[in-house]
């Protein structure tokens, strides 16, 4: 699958200029800025709907009238919050999802182990919930390392129907330096020991991936770092051509490619294929 958007967003740092190039500064700069002003906005976490007051039964199915998608749960990105999902959260429910929720983690997290099990305690409350027996997740950058750790260590994949990343360093970045003194920029570094972990035997993850990347996201380095590669796991790439990391939780041809991939389906327990398509 390859999914082609009508700008081309210059990175941050900028190897040549041309027309295209600054036209897409302007974009990813106002990006920015309209995420800016939302920001507080999501600080607090989410307002969670109140519980129906019945019984979930093991292995049973929603009831005739209710909601036939799982739950989708949003998880941001380093030093962010729910508030960059805005978009593609009202995108999703626009096209017939009842049950969206956008999860924040703290500021102060600084294990992507311990955010994983905190998404897990947020998983099973959702399921309970809302009565239904998976989820899919969409992660954003570290979001989407949070949420993979879960699924691939901490047995998620049991509940995980389909996890989507947008821009999610896989196999770590080496942006930004000077940022490595913060524990979390250090586990996304390639060769780190939460990467280690992720790298090894997954057999059976019954979970299916899908990795978003952008030929122009300045944040992975290399770009190609966002795609999911592990022999275990069923993994398909989308290639996203023509705009940059903040743009990914936010355009509207990704939020479709997004809808596009939820409606699919999950992946068949228990099987290792793996198939890349950019």
């Amino acid at each position: 699958m390859k999914v082609l958007l009508p700008w081309k967003l210059l990175p941050f740092f900028p190897l040549t200029p041309s027309t295209a190039l600054l036209k897409a500064t302007v974009l990813e700069l106002a990006i920015l800025a309209g995420h800016l002003v939302l920001y507080p906005t999501g600080m607090a976490p989410e307002r969670r709907p109140l519980a129906t007051g019945t019984t979930r039964i093991a292995g049973a199915t929603p009831s005739a009238g209710a909601d036939v998608h799982p739950p989708t749960v949003l998880l941001h990105g380093f030093v962010d919050n729910r508030s960059v999902f805005v978009l593609l959260r009202r995108s999703l429910v626009r096209h017939g999802r009842r049950h969206v929720e956008s999860l924040n983690y703290s500021l102060l997290t600084c294990d992507v182990r311990a955010a994983a099990e905190l998404l897990g305690r947020h998983i099973e409350e959702i399921c309970d919930r809302t009565g239904h027996r998976e989820v899919d997740i969409v992660g954003h950058s570290l979001g989407g390392l949070i949420a993979r750790y879960y699924v691939q260590r901490l047995g998620g994949d049991h509940r995980v129907r389909t996890l989507v990343t947008l821009g999610t360093p896989h196999a770590g970045t080496t942006v930004a330096p000077l940022a490595g003194a913060h524990p979390l920029v250090r586990q996304m570094r390639p060769g780190s020991s939460v990467l280690r972990e992720l790298s090894a035997p997954a057999p059976g993850c019954r979970t299916r991936f899908v990795g978003f990347w952008s030929d122009l996201d300045r944040w992975m380095v290399p770009v190609d770092t966002a795609r999911v590669e592990h022999p275990d796991l069923v993994a398909e790439n989308v290639r996203v051509t023509g705009i940059g990391h903040l743009a990914l939780p936010v355009h509207p041809a990704v939020a479709a490619g997004v809808r596009q991939v939820l409606d699919s389906g999950g992946a068949t327990a228990g099987t290792s294929d793996s198939a890349s398509v950019a």
